[in-house]
């Protein structure tokens, strides 16, 4: 379940900035009630637009999605490689003596769909990252190898 401090970390951000939802709609390439359905919790922001938000406002994943109340002032710079997020997918699992059919289990998702994150074919879902990092209690930010 997405965490409670998204609505007011994403709407916090952007105020902090005095940004209109419009202004963040045209910054990630997206339509403002695509955006306003983020920050309203409706949707879950992609990965993707996650990284670019956080880019632009200089901040990790994790506060942004109230993983942690610590907001950490990070580079502006990051890419999302999916390589390098798949590899450190299975890291975490054998990390933790999961099988891809456990995990995916833990997802509600396919083993297909596991082994396709692992081998970068596909980048992760943001709301099956987010369940791994609420369950295990590790870092988005680190997951997505983000500085």
């Amino acid at each position: 379940m997405i965490n409670e401090f998204i609505l007011n970390n994403l709407r916090e951000m952007r105020e902090d900035k005095n940004l209109l939802q419009k202004d963040v709609a045209k910054i990630l390439n997206t339509s403002r009630p695509n955006y306003t359905r983020w920050e309203t919790k409706a949707k879950i922001i992609p990965l993707t637009k996650l990284n670019e938000l956080c880019n632009y406002f200089n901040v990790n994943m994790d506060y942004i999605l109230g993983l942690t109340n610590q907001k950490v002032d990070m580079r502006n710079d990051n890419v999302l490689d999916r390589k390098l997020i798949g590899q450190n997918i299975r890291n975490f699992r054998h990390e933790n003596h999961l099988s891809q059919v456990e995990l995916a289990k833990l997802l509600n998702t396919t083993h297909s769909v596991i082994s396709a994150y692992e081998n970068g074919k596909t980048l992760i879902l943001t709301a099956f990252a987010l369940e791994i990092c609420q369950k295990y209690n590790i870092s988005l930010d680190k997951l997505c190898n983000r500085k």
